[in-house]
């Protein structure tokens, strides 16, 4: 039996840096709903499922995945793993694609290459982000129902808790993880095309506003060719720092 391959996405309204984010506008509709757009030119998933919370504030999420027929699943607003994970057995997921609703430039092919590796071999655990080559919100983490269901039983630590698949591959030696990597003329960690404050809603909205009307399915490649003709682009949120999560030993 084929195993059912899943996206599903983490959002809620509450973020600590830009509350509301995902809501906001990009080019004729929301960043969420760019993401459900891209997720849809996926060859190999068969479903997109947003993981919410339960709260109150996370009701126009909800409206919004009614509106565009995306299944969603509403639990702790903390507990991220646990929430993840019931969602993908109340909707019968073998594989969870996880993405997290501040990445609304997120690749379709790099999702299916993630994917493919990871069907493809041994691993509990393949991502583009165990060796950082791909600019930061092209982020893509792949594992089973059963892994994430093992994981919540070997840890109840809050940090684990709160960001799904850190103890995966935080211990390789209990679970096998693998990645894939761009090439070194390829290869751009510094840009940053997550939405996580008003630097990089600025600079998203504008990547929409500049390649959405005569190309939707723009890839990250194009947006490398965008940043050639105007590298004043790049400095709109050059300056922020990314948080570093620092693991508990």
């Amino acid at each position: 039996m084929a195993k059912k391959i899943s996206a599903i996405i983490e959002a809620r309204m509450t973020s600590s840096r830009l509350p509301g984010k995902v809501l906001m506008p990009g080019y004729n509709k929301s960043m969420l709903e760019h993401l459900f757009e891209r997720l849809q030119q996926s060859e190999l998933l068969n479903d997109i499922i947003l993981a919410t919370t339960v709260n109150n504030a996370d009701n126009p999420i909800v409206e919004i995945c009614k509106k565009n027929n995306i299944k969603y699943y509403r639990g702790s607003e903390d507990d991220v793993l646990t929430r993840v994970l019931d969602a993908a057995i109340n909707h019968k997921v073998d594989i969870i694609v996880e993405i997290t609703g501040d990445c609304p430039l997120i690749d379709p092919k790099i999702i299916d290459e993630v994917i493919q590796k990871y069907m493809s071999n041994d691993f509990d655990y393949v991502s583009n982000t165990l060796e950082r080559t791909y600019p930061r919100g092209l982020d893509v983490q792949v594992f089973s129902t059963k892994t994430l269901a093992k994981v919540a039983k070997l840890t109840e630590h809050p940090m684990d808790h709160e960001h799904v698949s850190l103890y995966l591959y935080k211990h390789p030696d209990i679970f096998p993880c693998s990645g894939i990597k761009l090439p070194d003329n390829l290869s751009h960690p510094e840009y940053r095309w997550t939405l996580d404050t008003n630097e990089d809603y600025t600079l998203i909205r504008t990547i929409f506003n500049r390649l959405y009307p005569t190309n939707p399915n723009f890839s990250f490649l194009d947006i490398y060719d965008l940043f050639k003709k105007e590298p004043e682009l790049i400095k709109i949120n050059h300056s922020i720092n990314q948080r570093q999560l620092e693991y508990y030993e």
